[in-house]
């Protein structure tokens, strides 16, 4: 998966924060047609009995600066499936007690060939919008004292109705099941082998996918793609 979301925050995706139950929004969610790796993202996760929306760096791994934090030469925006249960890995401690997830209007994706990209996709949720499964991390600046949020999204194999679109990964996209999500969300909840079903190519909605020219102006060249649930 490629770095970019569609965080449009429409009447669809306000319906989804309103199905993850939360009370009170904390911060004002992200409202962009377009981010990108690094930048600063709106993600859902529960803090001790309260459910929030926070801002974080899409960026899993920080670097302390001498009064901030940037994203570590490490790349981290994503997570590997296969890289979850591997000890010592970025996310292997996040799986099990800091797990979130991201509400968006869809997510972007780039075709490379030889190192060079050969086309944009744009994939969005029929109706609605779409959870994202994903890591958290806090980190507490040992100067200033200031805690930074960070963030990574869950990637899996390929699926076979989107290797045309993108042949290396797909994201966690997290069927809306308000049990399911409950479980994720829960920070004392450690039993992740109650989710291996998850980390398995899987398109629990309809997607619309459109080839766009390049990832900031976002122009449609392509008729849209109706790509089914499974």
């Amino acid at each position: 998966m490629c770095g970019r979301f569609n965080m449009t925050f429409d009447k669809g995706v306000k319906k989804l924060y309103t199905s993850l139950k939360i009370n009170k929004v904390i911060d004002n969610p992200i409202d962009s047609r377009c981010v990108k790796a690094a930048d600063t993202i709106s993600i859902v996760r529960n803090v001790g009995e309260q459910r929030r929306v926070e801002n974080a760096t899409w960026w899993l791994l920080l670097d302390q600066t001498e009064n901030d934090f940037k994203p570590s030469k490490f790349t981290s925006f994503n997570t590997r499936y296969d890289k979850l249960n591997t000890p010592r890995s970025a996310g292997y401690q996040a799986y099990r007690s800091s797990r979130c997830v991201i509400a968006v209007k869809g997510f972007g994706e780039t075709e490379f060939v030889n190192k060079k990209p050969i086309h944009y996709y744009d994939m969005a949720a029929e109706s609605g919008g779409l959870i994202l499964g994903g890591l958290c991390r806090e980190w507490k600046h040992q100067t200033t004292g200031e805690i930074k949020l960070s963030c990574s999204v869950i990637t899996l194999p390929p699926h076979p109705k989107l290797m045309k679109i993108h042949s290396k990964a797909m994201p966690l996209i997290l069927p809306q099941e308000s049990l399911l999500v409950d479980r994720w969300l829960n920070t004392q909840f450690n039993e992740v082998e109650q989710f291996e079903h998850l980390l398995k190519p899987h398109i629990p909605q309809n997607l619309i996918a459109h080839q766009i020219d390049k990832p900031m102006t976002y122009k449609t060249i392509s008729e849209s793609q109706l790509i089914n649930h499974d």
